[in-house]
């Protein structure tokens, strides 16, 4: 709020804010709304209003109407001009103020409320200086709202005090013809040596952090490591498994193969004997036993034969030039072998 100190008056306050540029009466250079009030302006009867404000008149001291944007006419002398109230959004700057959270750490916050004024008659007479009550207003409000939080919240936690400073400026602003928009912090300073704590708490958890980023890394390099050596193994061993299944399949269709071989070759040795037995015994038939006496005695021949070869042993007949009796042993084979392949003869 500007006052007039020393013998200086409120213009060369201004002035000196405002520098040789033009500025408003009620801001400073640099955009902040200052707390003068009341604006008042001068009835010239042919009186203009600026767009984006109103000017409310009074006649004889008695409230008489609230002028907008345009030309009106007033009576000099009956009529004044009292309060020139700006109707557009406005910002309030709250300069940092100390404030203790509820853990007792000391804090400097400060921030912007935006306002606008909706009902210059409630402007004029509700209050005697709207503007400073917003302000001491948001000061309280943002130092309640502080003392019931922890620094740590206070910290994380704006948004959730901006509202808080907002809704208990709303229901005591609607009196003085205000609309409150919005409450922002723009500062929170805490004490120098709760500062300093705060900078080493900062580097401790992130050194925490690294470490623990690092020995996530470590852990998932490891579980990568070891994964991979049990996707080798497992690959291996069933490779392996593959390996020795192909190798018993191959095996068994081998031996499926050779006794499939050795059974046809049975088969067809048996199909051969049968055909020579078939003809011998044509033959017998047709030619009688004398044929045959002379094959078996041919294969017996042979026999002896062969035992010589694979043998030093040598087997003679006592009678090796007796052909007669060699054909009537030959002919007693055969006949025991034909009774013996016909059967026993049915009791009679």
């Amino acid at each position: 709020m500007i006052r007039a100190t020393r013998g200086h008056t409120v213009q060369q306050i201004k002035r000196s804010l405002c520098g040789a540029r033009p500025c408003s009466s009620n801001y400073s250079a640099g955009g902040a709304l200052l707390d003068t009030w009341p604006l008042a302006g001068t009835n010239t009867f042919f009186n203009v209003v600026d767009q984006g404000t109103v000017q409310v008149t009074e006649r004889l001291g008695k409230f008489k109407s609230v002028e907008k944007a345009g030309w009106y006419l007033a009576v000099p002398v009956f009529d004044k001009i009292s309060y020139i109230v700006d109707m557009r959004e406005k910002a309030i700057m709250i300069d940092p103020l100390g404030a203790i959270t509820k853990d007792n750490v000391s804090l400097a916050v400060g921030g912007n409320v935006f306002i606008q004024f909706t009902d210059a008659e409630k402007a004029a007479y509700g209050s005697f200086n709207p503007l400073y009550n917003v302000r001491q207003a948001a000061q309280a409000a943002m130092r309640a709202a502080i003392g019931q939080m922890e620094l740590d919240k206070i910290l994380h936690a704006r948004a959730e005090i901006n509202l808080t400073v907002k809704d208990a400026l709303e229901s005591a602003a609607e009196a003085w013809g205000i609309e409150i928009l919005r409450y922002e912090i723009t500062d929170i300073t805490p004490d120098h040596e709760i500062q300093v704590a705060m900078d080493k708490q900062a580097v401790a958890e992130r050194e925490r952090r690294e470490k623990v980023k690092n020995a996530e890394g470590m852990k998932e390099a490891a579980v990568l490591e070891s994964e991979g050596i049990r996707q080798k193994l497992t690959n291996e061993s069933e490779g392996a498994l593959i390996r020795v299944q192909n190798e018993a399949k191959a095996e068994r269709e081998r031996l499926e193969q050779t006794a499939a071989g050795e059974a046809a070759a049975v088969v067809a040795r048996a199909n051969a004997e049968a055909t020579a037995i078939e003809v011998i015994g044509n033959a017998i038939e047709k030619h009688g036993l004398v044929p045959a006496q002379l094959e078996v005695a041919r294969e017996y021949v042979k026999m002896y034969g062969e035992m010589g070869k694979k043998s030093n042993t040598m087997l003679f007949m006592d009678k090796p030039g007796d052909v007669q009796g060699l054909l009537a042993q030959a002919a007693a084979v055969f006949h025991k072998s034909s009774a013996m392949a016909k059967g026993p003869k049915p009791e009679e």
